[in-house]
């Protein structure tokens, strides 16, 4: 493929990551009763986070998520409406919690073939992608004042990982770019998907915690 298509594949996928990312992040502010200002903020960091963190560490800098406006828009955008229709986005929670792994799936896969264009070995291009996917919702988790989820034995960071493993593996192929992307991202989908419809969870400690 093309430079120029590869580059307008990676921003079309990352740009629809942001915005499902953007509004499960203004959510959490939401819920917690926070201003309008905060759901901004947390939707952003959710939404440009995990690809501002890939983006310093393959050496592409400024962040595209700086250099770009579009990556700024669109979750200024996204939590400004959830911010306005939070009721109903509320409503929709089974549905933003699809949203929230639309996006892991899409930035997984993103990050990852990004990391292998800027050259890293395949075992570095799948954790920048696993790290472009949860970085975001670290950041945000933080800032909210509550433990990551990705710590609470939620099935969230493996299913990325996973993703972006395939990715990484069937871009040393001759298979289509969009063909690599979409087999990542069913991989992760359907991983997260099936973990929080069957309630699947990461081993976590037995027993009373030691002091």
């Amino acid at each position: 493929m093309p430079v120029t298509d590869f580059a307008t594949t990676i921003v079309a996928l990352d740009l629809i990551g942001i915005f499902f990312f953007a509004v499960a992040g203004a959510l959490v502010a939401v819920r917690r009763n926070l201003d309008l200002f905060a759901a901004l903020v947390l939707g952003g960091v959710t939404g440009l986070g995990g690809g501002i963190i890939r983006d310093v560490m393959i050496g592409d800098t400024p962040p595209a998520a700086l250099a770009d406006w579009r990556y700024l828009v669109v979750p200024v955008v996204a939590g400004f409406l959830t911010f306005t229709f939070h009721p109903t986005v509320g409503r929709l929670e089974r549905v933003v919690t699809v949203f929230d792994a639309v996006g892991l799936s899409m930035f997984c896969v993103t990050g990852a073939l990004k990391a292998v264009d800027y050259g890293l070995d395949p075992v570095a291009a799948a954790l920048m992608g696993m790290v472009t996917g949860i970085g975001g919702g670290m950041i945000r988790d933080v800032l909210a004042g509550t433990v990551p989820v990705i710590f609470e034995g939620v099935l969230y960071a493996t299913p990325a990982l996973a993703g972006a493993v395939v990715a990484v593996l069937l871009d040393r192929t001759d298979l289509p770019l969009l063909v690599v992307a979409a087999a990542g991202f069913a991989t992760c989908l359907v991983w997260r998907l099936l973990a929080l419809v069957r309630g699947w969870q990461a081993p976590l400690p037995k027993g009373p915690a030691s002091v």
